[in-house]
């Protein structure tokens, strides 16, 4: 039976799944958005720093010091993360040009100018004659208008997460029109002798024409707020994600095409990241504010709470293979997956025992993680651990990698560890029946040696 399924995955599915997950225009979503990683990890850690005092000793003199300066240590994460939507547009505008073998720094710069188009600045009301009359009896008052910005300001929030599926379908329309008038020849060719850079720059005037006056006439002229219009079509998504049952479909596909040597992760985080990173934002920007966060279903969880070790929590059966193998082979894979996967590496273990096509591990595998999400989800709905709020480097080990992404909570690194134990537990009987066959099948080898 087992064998029957495994060939049919292989046979119908690995192909056409291969296909999706190199399909061009998820791949630069995915380049696009893991190209902004070193911003949202350096950046939501300042949160981590910003907030730290809430558990720290009052009587520290540091604790003092960073409550005082918690604004100012924040304003990084403004520039980064805040308006990361900004910088995941170039990445993707970029990676999705290369793909059509086209610039890629002139299709980042238009995948930009595209979004870009789509926030309207807002002008700054004129202070009238009677404000100006009470502010000139009102030192306060008069301070306030005077620190007032004048002119147009752009509304940040859909710099942010707010704004990334307008980002990724701008994206795409800006390198679209940059492609369609480089195949149609719809372009302003330089002579040979120009330099490489000028010649870019006027190949590039077609698209811009026609990006700033065709989102132009839709976004300002027109006045059509796309980002209304988009927010209020995936709002049922993003809600849908955030609950225990899509997490643990999502859990189970990519537990599902591990089992039979499918990158899980590749195809299923690829398309769950956009989303990922929205709630994260919401609970990063929830915890800039003073509030608590409330998302539970973002990355963070699954990769400190699920993913323990690597995709299966396979820290827990590298642990028994190091420590209760009696097999040669057992020892060996023990002894050298244990570091790996202590750092969140587990290939060695995944392809080395192997736990693909394996149906004596594939079960624990499949299992432990679904448990492990079901355990971490109950225990921060009802409040014992806080919700994740930022990205930690993912090669760090649990506890430690889990204490960060929840903004500083001991409780999230003890229940790693708990939820580590629990893997070690229950893929114990598993992991006896198999070493016990190679401990079979090693003797039998010496046996005929012999």
């Amino acid at each position: 039976m087992f064998t029957k399924i495994s060939n049919l995955i292989e046979g119908k599915l690995a192909g056409p799944l291969e296909k999706l997950s190199n399909q061009r225009h998820l791949r630069a979503i995915r380049d696009g958005i893991i190209a902004t990683l070193p911003l949202i990890i350096v950046s939501s850690l300042l949160m981590v720093v910003a907030f730290s005092y809430n558990q720290m000793p009052a009587d520290w003199g540091i604790t003092q010091f960073i409550k005082n300066n918690a604004v100012a240590i924040l304003l990084p994460y403004r520039m980064s993360m805040y308006i990361m939507t900004l910088y995941a547009v170039f990445g993707i505008g970029y990676s999705l040009a290369k793909s059509y073998n086209l610039d890629g720094l002139s299709g980042a710069i238009l995948a930009e100018l595209t979004f870009l188009l789509t926030i309207v600045p807002v002008s700054m009301p004129d202070i009238t004659e009677s404000i100006s009359a009470l502010a000139s009896k009102n030192a306060e008052l008069n301070a306030f208008l005077q620190g007032l910005p004048s002119g147009y300001v752009i509304p940040a929030e859909n710099l942010g997460s707010a704004g990334m599926f307008i980002g990724i379908i701008s994206a795409f329309i800006g390198v679209e029109i940059y492609r369609f008038t480089q195949v149609k020849g719809l372009k302003i060719s330089m002579p040979a002798a120009v330099p490489p850079a000028v010649a870019r720059s006027f190949e590039s005037l077609t698209p811009t024409v026609i990006i700033i006056l065709g989102v132009s006439t839709i976004t300002m002229w027109l006045g059509i707020n796309v980002h209304t219009i988009v927010g209020n079509l995936i709002k049922p998504l993003i809600n849908a994600t955030d609950t225990l049952p899509s997490t643990l479909l999502i859990i189970f596909l990519i537990m599902f095409f591990w089992s039979f040597g499918i990158h899980g992760d590749s195809i299923v985080s690829s398309l769950a990241r956009p989303i990922w990173l929205i709630l994260l934002d919401q609970n990063t920007a929830a915890i800039a504010a003073g509030k608590a966060a409330t998302h539970i279903g973002v990355e963070p969880f699954l990769q400190w709470f699920v993913h323990i070790g690597g995709s299966g929590a396979t820290l827990g059966l590298a642990i028994l293979f190091c420590v209760k193998a009696k097999s040669k082979y057992g020892k060996t894979l023990g002894r050298t997956t244990i570091l790996p996967s202590i750092f969140n590496i587990n290939e060695p273990m995944i392809f080395g025992a192997p736990i693909v096509l394996n149906p004596m591990l594939l079960i624990p595998f499949i299992i432990i993680p679904l448990i492990c999400a079901t355990i971490a989800w109950i225990a921060t709905s009802m409040h014992l651990v806080n919700c994740a709020v930022t990205i930690a480097p993912w090669t760090l080990p649990g506890p430690i990698g889990a204490y960060l992404a929840c903004g500083g909570d001991w409780r999230a690194a003890v229940l790693n560890i708990i939820l580590i134990i629990i893997s070690v537990i229950i893929y114990y009987p598993f992991f006896k029946m198999y070493d016990n066959e190679l401990l079979a099948e090693e003797k039998s080898k010496e046996a005929v040696s012999a």
